[in-house]
C-alpha cells in the first residue's frame, strides 16, 4: 500500500471514529457544468432574497479558491433521522430537533483534521458546513455517495436523504471514489406533486424563493406573501415534505448522535405553548437550537401566519 493509499485509508477511518456514517473523495477541480447551472439558477431569481447566494460564485465552483493548492474534497455524511414525532399541530424540520448541526459537525471535522495532521504532517485544509459557499451535494456526487433527486436533496441508495452533508478540502493528495454515475428517481414524481408550494420543478430545478422553508426561515420580511396563505401545511420551520414522501427514506435509520436528540418542547408543545413563549424564555430553551436562526420575531411572525391555516391545533 503506498503513501497516498495509506493516507485515504485513514480519512475514512478518522470519518468513522468521528461519527460520520458516509465519506467519499473527490478530486478537486473546476465545477464547470455546477457554474453553468448556478448561474442559470441565480439568473431565474430563484434564490429570492438570499441575496448571499449571488457572492462568492468563484469561490462556489472552484475549491482550489477556498484552499489554495488543493488537491481532495473529501465529503462526509451525518445522519440525523429522529426515533420519535412531534406530538402537536405545529412543525419543524427534523434537522432543527437538537442541537445546533453546525456546532456539532465543525468540531468533529476539527477533530478529524487534527487527526490526519498528526498522522501524515502539516497540510493545508479547511471544513466547510452548510454555511460557506460550498457546493456540497455537487462534491458529494462526485465523491460516489450518492445522486441528486427531484428534490435537490442528496439521496443514499442504502439510507435515504436525511443526512447532514460536510466537506473537507485539503491539499493533499488521496485516491478519489468513482463518481455516483446512476440516478435512482426513475419516473417517480412524488415530491413535485406533494410540494405544498409547488417549489419542485420538473427538471431538477427547485424555485428556492417558493419553498417553505425559505419563508419560514430565510425571509426576513415582518410579512409573509398573502399567496403563500393555506398552502404551508402547519409549518412552523423549516419543511420535510419531499422528503418525507420519497420512497427512498423508508431506509432511513434513527440517528445515534446525543446532540441531535430532540428537545422536549420540540416534540410536545402545543400551538398555544409555542404562542404564549415568551422571547426570554425562547432564547433559554432554544440558545444551540437552529431555531435560533429565525429569531423569536422569525417564530411568532409564523406563527401568527399559520393562524390562517386549517387544522392547527
Amino acid at each position: 500500500m503506498n503513501t497516498t493509499e495509506q493516507n485515504t485509508l485513514l480519512v475514512k477511518q478518522l470519518a468513522s471514529a468521528n461519527g460520520f456514517e458516509y465519506c467519499g473523495i473527490a478530486k478537486a477541480q473546476y465545477l464547470d457544468q455546477d457554474a453553468k447551472l448556478l448561474e442559470n439558477w441565480l439568473r431565474q431569481g430563484f434564490h429570492g432574497g438570499m441575496k448571499y447566494m449571488e457572492n462568492y460564485f468563484d469561490l462556489r465552483v472552484d475549491p482550489t479558491k477556498l484552499v489554495p493548492g488543493a488537491k481532495s474534497v473529501i465529503t462526509v455524511l451525518k445522519n440525523y433521522f429522529p426515533s420519535q414525532s412531534i406530538s402537536s399541530g405545529t412543525k419543524i424540520s427534523k434537522y432543527a430537533w437538537g442541537k445546533d448541526y453546525h456546532e456539532v459537525i465543525k468540531a468533529s471535522l476539527r477533530k478529524m483534521m487534527a487527526g490526519l495532521q498528526e498522522k501524515i504532517g502539516q497540510f493545508n485544509g479547511r471544513g466547510f458546513v452548510d454555511s460557506a459557499p460550498v457546493l456540497e451535494r455537487t462534491w458529494a456526487k462526485k465523491s460516489g455517495l450518492g445522486w441528486i433527486g427531484r428534490n435537490g436533496n442528496l439521496i443514499t441508495k442504502q439510507n435515504g436523504s436525511f443526512f447532514f452533508v460536510a466537506t473537507l478540502i485539503v491539499d493533499v493528495e488521496l485516491s478519489y471514489d468513482d463518481p455516483f454515475a446512476k440516478d435512482f428517481c426513475g419516473n417517480c414524481r412524488k415530491c413535485i406533486d406533494a410540494c405544498p408550494t409547488e417549489a419542485i420543478l420538473p427538471d431538477k430545478r427547485i424555485n428556492g424563493s417558493k419553498c417553505i422553508s425559505y419563508f419560514t426561515i430565510e425571509l426576513k420580511d415582518e410579512i409573509i406573501p398573502e399567496e403563500m396563505k393555506g398552502k404551508f401545511q402547519n409549518w412552523m420551520f423549516g419543511c420535510d415534505v419531499c422528503q418525507d414522501v420519497c420512497p427512498w427514506n423508508r431506509f432511513s435509520k434513527p440517528n445515534s448522535e446525543e446532540a441531535f436528540q430532540p428537545l422536549p418542547e420540540i416534540l410536545n408543545f402545543s400551538t398555544k405553548q409555542w404562542e404564549e413563549l415568551s422571547e426570554e424564555a425562547f432564547k433559554k430553551i432554544f440558545k444551540h437550537s437552529p431555531l435560533s436562526r429565525s429569531k423569536y420575531k422569525g417564530i411568532q411572525r409564523n406563527l401568527k401566519f399559520l393562524k390562517t391555516e386549517p387544522d392547527l391545533e
